[in-house]
Order: C-alpha cells, then sequence, then structure tokens
C-alpha cells in the first residue's frame, strides 16, 4: 500500500514539476521583451559582477544554511497540517516554473554556453540537494497523508503510533543532514566552478 502511494506521489510531483518547467518557458517566450530586452536577469552588468567577485565559502555558507534550511524546516512543518499537500504542490510547481524560467533565460541570452552556466550554478550541490529534497517531498507527502487521509489502510493506528513519529524523526534529521552537506558544497565548491565556466562568457 505505502510503496503504491510512493510511486504515484512520484508521477504527482514530476507532473508539477514539469507543469511549473513548462510554465516558466512559455512566460519567458511570451514576455521575450520583459525577460530579455528590458530585463536584468543573468545581463551583462550581472554576469560582469558575478565574474569579478569570487566570494569565500565563509561568506556564503551562513546564507546557503539558512535558506535551505528554512525551507526544509517550513516544509516539514506545513505537512502536518490541513494545508500541508496543497502547499506541497505549490512549491513542486513554483521549483519548476523557476527552473523554466532561469533555464529560458540562459538559452536565449547565451544559447550553448547558457546550458553550461546553469550547469555550473547547480554543481556540485544539486548532486545531494536535488535527492535530498525529492526524499523531502515524499516524507512530506507520506506524512501528510498518514495523519489527515481518511478510509485507508493507514487511517486510525498509524498516526496514534510513537513509532510512527520515533521513524519520521529519524528519516528527517538523515535528510536535513545531506541538506548540509550540500550546503557545504555550494558554499565552498560552487564558486570555483562557476568561476571557471564564467571564463567563456
Amino acid at each position: 500500500m505505502r510503496r503504491q502511494f510512493g510511486i504515484k506521489n512520484g508521477y504527482h510531483m514530476a507532473y508539477l514539476f514539469m507543469i511549473g518547467l513548462f510554465m516558466g518557458i512559455l512566460l519567458v517566450n511570451l514576455g521575450h521583451e520583459t525577460w530579455i530586452k528590458n530585463g536584468s536577469l543573468l545581463g551583462a552588468e550581472m554576469m560582469n559582477r558575478l565574474k569579478s567577485s569570487r566570494p569565500a565559502g565563509e561568506s556564503l555558507v551562513g546564507y546557503v544554511l539558512r535558506h535551505r534550511l528554512f525551507t526544509g524546516c517550513l516544509l516539514c512543518l506545513v505537512s502536518t497540517t490541513l494545508i500541508g499537500m496543497p502547499f506541497l504542490c505549490a512549491y513542486i510547481c513554483y521549483m519548476g516554473l523557476s527552473a523554466g524560467c532561469l533555464l529560458s533565460v540562459a538559452v536565449v541570452r547565451y544559447g550553448i554556453r547558457g546550458l553550461f552556466f546553469m550547469a555550473a550554478v547547480l554543481f556540485p550541490q544539486a548532486l545531494l540537494l536535488v535527492p535530498a529534497y525529492i526524499l523531502l517531498f515524499f516524507w512530506a507527502a507520506d506524512v501528510n497523508r498518514t495523519l489527515y487521509a481518511r478510509g485507508t489502510q493507514m487511517d486510525g493506528y498509524e498516526r496514534y503510533s510513537s513509532r510512527f513519529y520515533l521513524r519520521k524523526g529519524v528519516q528527517a534529521v538523515g535528510i536535513m543532514a545531506v541538506v548540509i552537506m550540500g550546503c557545504l558544497l555550494e558554499s565552498y565548491v560552487n564558486p570555483n566552478v562557476l568561476h571557471f565556466v564564467l571564463k567563456i562568457f
């Protein structure tokens, strides 16, 4: 039962992300004047600032940790409320929308170099952060369903089981540990990768 729920949830999450991604691509292409001609996102001035600055990891790590852990904790907390599932769906769609907009702007402005830039922005922290957030989405969906679903095999006993909360607590700590490792990569390794790739711009 839980495995079927996980597979079904995975499809739903993928659909939501793809819908957001498509909307982001469409938004940039329909609003070309706003995003490209008059917009500053990934423009020459922004790229020059990125090339001239190479922040030390110590100056980044605090900000990155606060941002990533706040998002993770917010998802964990909201998943325990009635609005948990709608919030989760909206957040996944928003992530797809953001990715679609950034990817489209990068490709329209710089062509194939834009793809290299986007890869550099995400590497290597995405190797840890993407799986961690996927696991967090499954975690949040499972918690919300267990607490609020009616008429299922999990209805009744599991939401009152201390073993359920202990297991979910351990899982959450493990996921957050991976997020923290991703934040360290984002703070101390990614700036060097990005600085190297920006040489082609």
